[in-house]
Formats: structure tokens, C-alpha cells, sequence
């Protein structure tokens, strides 16, 4: 396939979902319509061969509204946002500023004079974009994300009231004397 044929295939997507965000009447509806958006610019950004930060989109969104769709069902009042519900506030003001803007940007890139290519590219565009947002900090980044990831995790099991086998033993099906839900977890 083509370059122009994948981009336009990844485009018509990433714009229609991106829409239907504004157009679900449930929030989590909305997530999805707005992971696949993004996981369509994140295709996007790996067609222009910058296949670092594009796998980084793919997979920072992707994580990001998975979270998300698990905080909706823990702490939505209606089921797991499914319940409909008006996705926009002020439709006329945001309509009026979305046009605006549009405008705005539109006259800028028909009307900004653009500068002509100097020189090639680069051999590697991974490790320039890397050093341009980085510089020389790319090591206490790396150790950052994986302090991060284990805070995560170590903050997940530490939440957690009682363990997978801290029920009955290993017979996860036995039913406490008082408890009315089979596997213990009616406490």
C-alpha cells in the first residue's frame, strides 16, 4: 500500500471517531470513539517514520483510556457510563468559538509563509526527537517511567483488603459460615 492510501485510511477514521466523542450520549461510548481516534494519529505519526514516539501514542492512550473506562464503572453514578448523558455544555458559545478557531487556523496555514526544506533529513529521527525533547535528561526520564510503573503496581496490591488465597485457602469456591457470597467476598 501506499503512503497516500494509508494516511487517508487512518484519517477518515481518526476524524469520524474523534466526532462521534461529541456525538455518544454515554461516557463510555465516548472513551472508546476518543482510543480510537487517537490510536489512529498514533498510526499516523508511525506512517511519518517517527516510530518511537507513535508506539508511545499507541501505547500511552491505549493504557490511559482503559484506566479510565475502569473508573468510570468503579465510580459513575449510572452503570459504567452507559446511561446517557449530554457529552456538551454550551453548544451554541462552543460552536461559535469551534468555528472561530477554525477560521484562525485555516487563514494560518494558507496564509503563513511556509520555509522551504534545508538540507536532509535525518538518519535517525527516533533518537533526534528523543535528544530535542530530552536532551540530556533521557536516563532520569527512563528511570522515572519505570518508578512510576512500580508505584503503580505497588500502590495497586497495597489497596487491595485481602489477597486471591487469603479467603478460605486454596478452595476458592468454600463459603464462610457468615458469609452469604460464594468465594468469601461478602465481608
Amino acid at each position: 500500500m501506499s503512503d497516500d492510501v494509508i494516511f487517508w485510511v487512518l484519517a477518515v477514521p481518526a476524524v469520524a471517531a474523534a466526532v462521534m466523542v461529541f456525538r455518544f450520549d454515554s461516557m463510555a461510548r465516548a472513551t472508546y470513539a476518543l482510543l480510537t481516534s487517537l490510536l489512529c494519529a498514533g498510526g499516523e505519526v508511525l506512517l511519518l517514520g517517527l516510530d518511537y514516539l507513535g508506539v508511545v501514542i499507541v501505547l500511552m492512550m491505549t493504557i490511559e483510556m482503559a484506566i479510565m473506562a475502569v473508573f468510570m464503572v468503579m465510580y459513575m453514578m449510572n452503570p459504567a457510563g452507559l446511561m446517557p448523558m449530554t457529552m456538551v455544555h454550551n453548544k451554541k458559545g462552543a460552536a461559535a468559538i469551534c468555528a472561530v478557531v477554525f477560521a484562525l487556523l485555516a487563514a494560518g496555514i494558507l496564509l503563513a509563509p511556509w520555509p522551504s526544506r534545508r538540507g536532509r533529513p535525518s538518519d535517525d529521527p527516533t533518537m533526534d526527537l528523543g535528544l530535542s525533547l530530552m536532551g540530556p535528561q533521557m536516563l532520569t526520564m527512563m528511570t522515572l517511567g519505570l518508578t512510576l510503573f512500580a508505584t503503580i503496581v505497588a500502590t495497586v496490591v497495597l489497596a487491595t483488603r485481602r489477597g486471591r488465597y487469603d479467603r478460605f485457602g486454596d478452595d476458592l469456591t468454600a463459603r464462610g459460615a457468615d458469609d452469604p457470597v460464594r468465594g468469601g467476598t461478602g465481608r
